[in-house]
């Protein structure tokens, strides 16, 4: 069974940088695309940055040059570092793995929480 978890969230001033991270564990499995999505309270879950295994990124416009998302096929992690953190960057952070037949697999998500 493969499972997906995410660590690193956490508390911080606006204008601060935190990095969260993703380990992916099972067998028999390969993400062709790895992503952070985020979900506010009262708002609808949104993609925040993807990259595929050969390493092409995308992002949000939100947080494009802010953020940056990353990852090590053989450790089978992926990783979002965040700058210049916002108060409107307060949701829960979500791993996401999907394979190439396009199944989709979630983390149960950290929280981050950027305060003023």
């Amino acid at each position: 069974q493969v499972q997906l978890a995410e660590s690193g969230g956490g508390l911080v001033q606006a204008g601060g940088s935190l990095r969260v991270s993703c380990a992916a564990s099972g067998s028999g499995f390969s993400f062709e695309i790895m992503g952070w999505y985020r979900q506010a309270p009262g708002k609808q879950r949104e993609l925040v940055a993807a990259i595929t295994s050969g390493g092409r990124t995308d992002y949000a416009d939100s947080v494009k040059g802010r953020f940056t998302i990353s990852r090590d096929n053989a450790r089978n992690m992926v990783y979002l570092q965040m700058g210049s953190l916002k108060p409107e960057d307060t949701a829960v952070y979500y791993c996401n793995g999907r394979t190439v037949n396009l199944v989709n697999y979630w983390g149960k998500g950290t929280l981050v929480t950027v305060s003023s």
